[in-house]
């Protein structure tokens, strides 16, 4: 394969249209065309939908992880010979919002230091992330997903707890003689990937959702819960003082879900891939629960 082609791939994927790419790649549209044509020739099959965005095939996924990965180890070997010793590498790399919210923060001030990387996040649901390694999009990924992604590896890293709370005022609205009257009380979602609270309520025999609130935002899921807009699980991390003050109350005891999170990254010989790999073990085995705590 021709480097030049898989970085003509990277730069469509990246951004967007076959123009845009070439502005990126500083050469002629039909260049860009040429080098696709010429990639897709190698390998006999079609590597990008055309459209807007353009968007890679089934194919192109496969070849966009191997640029990628081409790349990582194209700029640490130039490092290493001492060329372009004062350039960043970007590392992308997938984490669920509440994650990068709570326990994934120590990550950042570590990277605040790291003069040869740059951070590219992408906020992914934890039951969604592992997809972008399989597309190739990031290098590693936080994740519940406890399959390896072909071409990876897989460690865990420990349990996030969720916890059901509300406003005061809420939770006063609509208690019953028997608890809580939970097909009725207003919910809040974090998106429509978000199934925690409706997992929550199957369970507790309410079939049809009741009024439902999208905040699409972890701080601002916890700012809507506090309002009293609905009720949501939140992660015990977020919670802070909340509980004990009086802010927020917990809707029922021992009522807790655990979803078990685990580190997915190529299996690459690569220093930088490696410092943040034992960046996030470091820092997940020390915020999240441990496998003894996870009932």
């Amino acid at each position: 394969m021709n480097l030049e082609h898989l970085r003509a791939l990277t730069a469509i994927v990246d951004e967007g249209t076959f123009e845009a790419a070439a502005d990126a790649l500083r050469i002629s549209p039909s260049a860009v065309s040429q080098r696709i044509k010429a990639l897709e020739t190698s390998v006999g099959q079609v590597v990008v939908r055309r459209g807007v965005p353009c968007v890679p095939t089934e194919a192109g996924a496969v070849l966009l992880r191997t640029a990628r990965q081409m790349q990582v180890l194209e700029a640490e070997a130039l490092h290493a010979l001492g060329h372009g010793a004062s350039s960043r590498t970007v590392t992308p790399v997938a984490v669920n919002a509440d994650s990068l919210a709570t326990w994934f923060v120590p990550v950042l001030h570590e990277a605040a230091g790291w003069s040869d990387t740059t951070l590219d996040l992408h906020v992914e649901d934890q039951d969604h992330s592992s997809r972008l390694l399989r597309q190739g999009d990031v290098i590693g990924a936080v994740t519940s997903d406890p399959a390896p992604v072909n071409g990876c590896r897989l460690e865990r890293l420990g349990f996030m707890r969720y916890v059901p709370v509300a406003a005061p005022a809420l939770r006063r609205r609509f208690s019953t003689e028997d608890g809580v009257d939970w097909a009725a009380m207003p919910v809040l979602r974090f998106n429509a990937k978000d199934d925690l609270q409706q997992h929550a309520l199957r369970v507790r025999g309410v079939d049809r959702p009741p009024p439902t609130h999208t905040v699409p935002s972890a701080e601002g899921f916890l700012a809507a819960v506090r309002a009293g807009l609905g009720w949501g699980m939140l992660p015990e991390l977020q919670l802070g003082t909340d509980l004990a003050d009086g802010s927020l109350d917990l809707l029922e005891d021992h009522a807790h879900h655990d979803v078990a999170l685990y580190w997915q990254s190529w299996t690459l010989d690569s220093p930088r891939l490696h410092r943040i790999t034992e960046c996030v073990r470091r820092v997940g085995r020390a915020q999240l629960r441990g496998r003894e705590q996870g009932g």
